[in-house]
């Protein structure tokens, strides 16, 4: 059976992700600032980190910039979101990893277990491709490479709920993604901007969990102090940590 997530590795809309929906993603600066607040609180400054289904990496940059003695490995599937991560990273990159690898599948810790425990995971906008069976136990997995009082935040699309709300978080991302165009120059209109959102060719992919759920296993995985730190209709940040 083929996986919907597979065309991820398309270069062509990889790059069209980065360049356009990724940049346009609503409160992104807020969602950031959030996630190094809450990590600041609780992780060291000189902590190892993973950055899971990392993209262009944005967020383990984010952590890295906040935290200039961290280690941190960025992993993904998609060539060309490893080769991005890569590139951003620029003259910082000495103390970081970068490695292709597919947490689809169980095995997919083989390729940091080396470098385990970590102080903390994040991820964003990724884990919310996999079956929802899939996410559970990878959940598990992700508690195993943590360190005793290790931290992982998960930056995701989560089911609106109620349901009704979905049709405003549409409207909501339109607008961003309008008015990014608009500050490119483009002469997109609106319209063209929400056949963009609706149409897009990876909304297939999109396996989406209620955020109660997926807080409930991360308790059955073994994390403790599992909360929502930020929530705004479909996109939610929130995660726990590992017990002492």
């Amino acid at each position: 059976m083929s996986r919907t997530d597979e065309v991820w590795k398309k270069e062509d809309l990889a790059n069209a992700f980065l360049e356009n929906v990724r940049a346009a993603i609503p409160m992104a600066a807020e969602q950031i600032d959030i996630m190094l607040r809450v990590i600041r609180s609780r992780v060291p400054s000189d902590c190892s980190f993973v950055d899971l289904g990392c993209g262009d990496g944005i967020l383990g940059r984010a952590v890295h910039a906040m935290y200039p003695q961290s280690t941190g490995l960025f992993l993904d599937f998609s060539e060309t979101m490893i080769e991005a991560a890569r590139e951003k990273a620029g003259s910082s990159s000495g103390r970081l990893s970068f490695i292709i690898a597919d947490f689809a599948a169980p095995g997919w810790t083989a390729a940091v277990n080396g470098s385990a425990p970590f102080d903390l995971v994040v991820s964003g906008y990724s884990i919310h491709h996999q079956p929802n069976e899939r996410k559970r136990n990878m959940y598990g997995e992700i508690f195993d490479l943590l360190a005793p009082g290790g931290l992982f935040l998960n930056l995701d699309t989560v089911t609106p709920e109620p349901v009704w709300t979905e049709g405003i978080w549409d409207d909501l991302f339109i607008d961003s993604l309008f008015e990014f165009e608009q500050k490119k120059g483009s002469a997109k209109t609106r319209e063209q901007a929400a056949g963009d959102w609706m149409g897009r060719p990876d909304r297939a992919a999109n396996i989406l969990a209620p955020l109660d759920d997926q807080l409930d296993w991360l308790r059955e995985a073994g994390f403790v102090d599992t909360a929502c730190f930020f929530k705004v209709f479909a996109q939610a940040l929130f995660g726990g940590t590992k017990p002492e």
